[in-house]
């Protein structure tokens, strides 16, 4: 039986959808800055997980500059939650229009895909990554991503409904009719387009990076499949500009088999890691991502050999 707090949850989701897209957008985009700025000045959980990981990118930060960079970047995450609760209402036509005029990286996805063997695009949480698939749907057609099962259920399928209804295909990450890495597969050897948040590792089965400097874990997913199935893997960098979106994609990678797995995961860590030091307030990392932040055990639950077993086993059960 759901519990008082999920159904308060679930409520809450269905509020912000409903009131915040009936707001006039100037006091909805206020009105969310100021609860940003309160959520800062509170320090809460999230906010003082975010200010760790923005010493890490930013470590020549002083107090005074680390509190600045963790109120814009509140503010940012901020944004991204104003636009989600608005965006089906938006004019997407429009913001197809605005993305695609500071796009200039367009070929790599043609090219890509005149390959005839799909294409992974390998994303951190930065910006608006639900405008940037808007954009994909104008551009390429539908695209297939996999979404984290939410502990609420009702809340789960709203993002379900929500993002379908952009043209994208969610797969659960769990609880679903088949195994999502198959379904991917499938859909890289239709020639299709999968698109992967790959800056944390949901799964605990992740590859062992160095991410600025320090130990962590990122998704095996997208090297995996482009492994698997010879389709090219891109990155994606997202970020807000003061009127609109900005979005490119680069580092065009082939993975030539299980044995370049790990090196080209590193070279995608490599990658975020330019793109979030070049703008670190866009990088909505509130959870723990490096090692060091992790409890003993949990640090030694991914060194035991369940954890060392492959994707690729783990999946076609």
């Amino acid at each position: 039986m759901t519990g008082f707090g999920e159904r308060l949850e679930g409520a809450a989701y269905a509020a912000g959808w409903g009131l915040v897209r009936a707001l006039p957008e100037s006091f909805a985009r206020a009105s969310f800055r100021a609860g940003a700025d309160l959520a800062a000045r509170r320090g809460g959980p999230g906010v003082a997980q975010l200010r760790r990981n923005y010493a890490r990118v930013v470590p020549q930060a002083g107090p005074a500059e680390l509190d600045e960079l963790v109120r814009a970047g509140v503010r940012s995450y901020a944004r991204y939650w104003m636009e989600t609760f608005r965006l089906q209402s938006m004019d997407h036509k429009e913001i197809f229009r605005k993305v695609d005029e500071v796009f200039t990286t367009q070929s790599l996805i043609d090219a890509a895909l005149e390959r005839g063997k799909g294409l992974v695009l390998a994303l951190p949480h930065t910006g608006n990554f639900d405008v940037s698939g808007l954009w994909l749907v104008g551009h390429s057609g539908s695209f297939t991503t996999v979404a984290e099962r939410l502990k609420v259920e009702s809340v789960y399928q709203r993002f379900l409904t929500f993002r379908e209804s952009l043209g994208f295909e969610i797969l659960p990450s769990s609880g679903g009719d088949r195994a999502p890495y198959r379904v991917l597969m499938e859909r890289l050897r239709e020639n299709k387009i999968v698109c992967l948040p790959a800056d944390r590792d949901l799964s605990g089965r992740g590859i062992p990076v160095s991410f600025f400097g320090e130990p962590t874990r990122m998704a095996a997913g997208p090297a995996r499949l482009a492994a698997a199935t010879g389709a090219q893997l891109l990155l994606v960098d997202n970020w807000f500009t003061d009127d609109g979106w900005g979005i490119r994609v680069h580092t065009p990678m082939l993975v030539h088999g299980r044995d370049e797995v790990r090196a080209a995961t590193q070279r995608m860590a490599d990658g975020f890691a330019a793109d979030i030091a070049a703008n670190p307030v866009d990088w909505h990392m509130m959870q723990k991502l490096w090692l060091a932040d992790l409890s003993e055990e949990r640090r030694d639950s991914l060194r035991s050999p369940a954890a060392q077993e492959s994707e690729e086993a783990r999946e076609s059960r």
